[in-house]
């Protein structure tokens, strides 16, 4: 049974730093793409960065390029997301995924349950 557990989420001042963690288990880590996506109430899931599954590749969306870092530890079967200078509007539930390859694409497999950010003004 496949079983993805995020962790790391909490309420941040505006500027502050999170770093959003994801273990998978019952998979074959090594041998998917991961990635992060966030939902805010109100508003559609988005794609917030991805990764290969040897961690070769790396994508980011526009709004979060040069403040996220997306890593992972095949080793550790987990995946982070180090999240700087955090901003209200990025307030939201963010989602660890399992994509279906070993390559990027929005296809999941398997998706967390969330975890909640909140970043106050």
């Amino acid at each position: 049974q496949v079983q993805v557990v995020e962790s790391g989420g909490g309420l941040v001042q505006a500027g502050g730093s999170l770093r959003l963690s994801c273990t998978a288990s019952g998979l074959t880590f090594a041998d998917y793409a991961m990635a992060w996506f966030r939902q805010a109430p109100g508003k559609e899931r988005e794609r917030v960065s991805c990764i290969s599954y040897w961690g070769a590749w790396t994508g980011y969306s526009d709004s979060v390029k040069g403040r996220f870092t997306i890593s992972r530890d095949n080793a550790r079967n987990t995946l982070y997301l180090q999240m700087n200078r955090l901003q209200p509007e990025e307030t939201a539930m963010y989602y660890c995924a399992v994509i279906d390859s070993r390559i990027c694409s929005d296809r999941v497999n398997y998706w967390g349950q969330g975890t909640q950010v909140t970043v106050s003004s």
